[in-house]
């Protein structure tokens, strides 16, 4: 008999009944150290004393309009991403997926008013995640995601995660966009060096197309720069925002250039829910968090201990991990052993990390960690390596 709840997730047998900063507590009362933070949603841990208050006094005004109307909590946080990024303009969805569908009808429709019709296709990477609406499946292409629910939206031309000659050879006149994730989250957490998304930046200029960035797991904070392409010292014409930039609230947004934007006029793209009063207000409260003097660069500090510390343990269970990757504070080790198997126990060592391909372990702790947290995580890891070795021996 089928469940009230759809069985779409294979669910860990724990249930959060309250968080606190880095913690998650069981309902049996137990103490778990986050390392997922919803799979980098909860970018400020849980309960931040600024974002319950600001969550609290706006619900207590106003939840809801439409986007019949101006939302000035919404026109501030719009005026905030612009100040701080490459963007002229924003767009705010409730989630990754639907700034997917949004990017790649922007894309789409910025070749058509420019009497281009023809350029619709646009490159994806092995290893991608975009969601998993019907662009979202049909851009990643792989067999996982898209078995079983064909026909697939075409338009979309799959290379290999890094083929820089593979990108060049497969542009012709029906390209509009390169659509990548600077550090691939689900793929396994594979950072692309800075020196092939300068290289793709070119591409894209020189072929007079467009660079997408899906930057909604590695955006906000999350490699210590505000948003991942920052260290590479480039800039796209559209990116794709979601999971941090609410701090566990549903929002999303789609950043772009005036120009990359400019087929998207009245009536071309709407969303009932995007962009509400109460979403917006929460990130606010999130991206004046983020970047506050100071915080980045304490990301980053607290990204060079716990990758320290990963280092050691991984030298000392070579049987068990690989290797660290990844960047700032969006960090993956490599097991050698089933990844499952690690998750699993991590769990019976009270610590949530979070599975992704190539048989890695996600570890997206909350941004604003503390050092002891970041003690306390190395303890639990190795912990958790040693209970799979004798599991294994």
């Amino acid at each position: 008999m089928i469940p009230s709840v759809l069985p779409t997730y294979n669910r860990a047998p724990l249930e959060f009944v309250k968080g606190e900063g880095s913690w998650l507590i069981e309902a049996d009362g137990r103490r778990f150290l986050d390392l997922g933070s919803g799979i980098a949603v909860n970018a400020l841990g849980h309960a931040h004393p600024k974002l319950v208050e600001v969550l609290s006094t706006q619900a207590q005004n106003l939840w809801h309009v439409s986007n019949l109307y101006k939302i000035p909590q919404q026109e501030k946080l719009a005026d905030l991403l612009v100040e701080h990024t490459f963007a002229d303009t924003v767009f705010f969805t409730n989630s990754g997926t639907e700034a997917c569908e949004l990017a790649v009808k922007m894309a789409r429709k910025f070749f058509y008013e420019k009497d281009q019709p023809e350029r619709v296709e646009i490159i994806t990477f092995d290893g991608s995640f975009h969601g998993r609406s019907s662009a979202g499946i049909a851009a990643a292409g792989s067999e996982k995601m898209t078995q079983g629910f064909g026909p697939l939206l075409p338009g979309f031309v799959h290379l290999t995660f890094g083929d820089l000659d593979g990108v060049t050879n497969a542009i012709t006149d029906q390209t509009a966009a390169i659509l990548i994730e600077p550090v691939q989250g689900e793929g396994g957490i594979r950072p692309v060096p800075d020196a092939e998304l300068k290289a793709l930046r070119q591409i894209c200029d020189e072929a007079g197309i467009l660079l997408i960035l899906d930057e909604v797991q590695c955006g906000v904070g999350r490699t210590g720069k505000l948003f991942a392409h920052e260290w590479a010292g480039i800039a796209p014409d559209i990116m794709m925002v979601a999971k941090g930039i609410g701090g566990g609230f549903p929002l999303g947004a789609v950043l772009a250039t005036e120009e990359a934007a400019s087929g998207m006029t009245a009536g071309t793209h709407g969303s009932t829910y995007g962009g509400n009063p109460l979403g917006c207000a929460v990130g606010c409260a999130v991206v004046e968090e983020v970047t506050a003097d100071g915080f980045l660069e304490e990301v980053n500090r607290k990204a060079g201990l716990l990758r320290q510390k990963l280092e050691g343990i991984v030298a000392d269970y070579p049987d068990v991990f690989e290797e660290v990757r990844g960047s700032g504070l969006m960090l993956g080790l490599k097991c050698k052993v089933s990844n499952i198997d690690v998750v699993n126990e991590g769990y019976e060592k009270e610590l949530i990390t979070v599975p992704a391909a190539d048989n890695v372990i996600r570890l997206l702790p909350p941004l604003n960690l503390s050092d002891e947290d970041v003690a306390e995580a190395a303890l639990r890891i190795e912990a958790t390596a040693g209970g799979v070795r004798i599991g294994n021996g």
